[in-house]
């Protein structure tokens, strides 16, 4: 008959306290001393914490509409971030990017200045903490140096913890990357290479001065305006029925709003334009259009029959990216 086999203590299960426990590899041993997988153990719990998905990233930050627009629409863009506090020394200035290259999550230049990509993938559902541990990381890094992809604490500031939130938030757009490298105008042999492939990729697009969100695309058969708003879902898609029903849904002759998608917690409705429609073109007619939505918006009478069969139309072309 076999012996039974004596239980192993668990002693080293407690010579960690959980705050202490360091993040590894899904797969390894948990540091906890558990004998456990760390995904299985600690990592459960932050796991958790850190794939739960956060609706709205970027809410509470100057320009929400704007940051959503630059992680899912724009394709070359740059914006000056403030910390509260100021700047670290040796730190001359924090600047957002749509992406950099070779998909850096952040670059520290050889002056110091960091550069923080916004379009790559995250280790977690809070877009809004990876961003804050990038740029966290990417202060200290040294100057010349790229910044690698990490995993954000689950507890871990986010970017609202560390941006002034009373700065303004004011996006330029590039037509093109030569704001990746300084003196981009006397770049020679392959960084020139590199920057024009991927200018040459980039779809040419404009933002539309004075309406948060708003920016005009040029796309091969016919333009775009994509519209980042930051009104709640049900109420907008009840004003966009009513001037859809009503026929003053465009923006002009040969213009048509064609649907709606979500990002990052907002609505973004869409608008096909002429070709031959440019963003100064488009820019009176969507000003005009944000004033009848504004009073869309201020209308709690229930909607019509029509209105509802327009609704039923835009809640059926609209889709979800984020």
């Amino acid at each position: 008959m076999a012996k039974k086999r004596r239980p192993q203590p668990r002693a080293a299960a407690v010579q960690i306290k959980d705050a202490e426990v360091p993040v590894v590899g899904a797969r390894e041993p948990c540091p906890c001393g558990s004998g456990r997988r760390y995904k299985a153990c600690h990592g459960r719990q932050a796991s958790h914490a850190a794939t739960e998905l956060v609706r709205r990233p970027f809410e509470g930050l100057p320009g929400e509409c704007d940051w959503v627009a630059l992680r899912e629409l724009v394709p070359a863009a740059t914006a000056q971030l403030n910390l509260k506090g100021g700047l670290p020394e040796g730190v001359p200035s924090v600047t957002l990017a749509t992406v950099l290259p070779m998909a850096w999550p952040a670059l520290r230049r050889d002056n110091g200045a960091v550069l923080i990509g916004l379009q790559n993938d995250t280790s977690s559902g809070d877009l809004s903490r990876d961003l804050a541990d990038t740029l966290q990381r990417a202060l200290v890094t040294e100057p010349g140096h790229p910044v690698a992809a990490g995993r954000a604490p689950a507890d871990g500031p986010r970017l609202q913890d560390l941006l002034d939130p009373d700065a303004p938030f004011e996006p330029t757009v590039h037509t093109g990357f030569e704001f990746w490298v300084e003196n981009a105008e006397n770049a020679t042999g392959e960084v020139a290479a590199s920057l024009e492939r991927a200018n040459a990729a980039a779809i040419p697009t404009a933002r539309i001065p004075g309406l948060e969100g708003a920016y005009w695309c040029e796309a091969p058969e016919k333009n775009h305006l994509r519209w980042v708003t930051p009104h709640p879902e049900e109420q907008l898609l009840d004003a966009l029925a009513r001037l859809h029903a009503a026929g003053t849904s465009s923006l002009g002759e040969g213009t048509r709003l064609v649907g709606s998608f979500r990002a990052h917690g907002l609505v973004v409705p869409v608008w096909d334009l002429p070709s031959s429609m440019s963003a100064d073109d488009v820019a009176g007619p969507a000003a005009a259009f944000g004033e009848r939505l504004a009073k869309a918006l201020a209308t709690d009478t229930p909607l019509t029959a029509e209105e509802r069969r327009s609704r039923g139309g835009l809640t059926n072309r609209q889709i979800t990216l984020s």
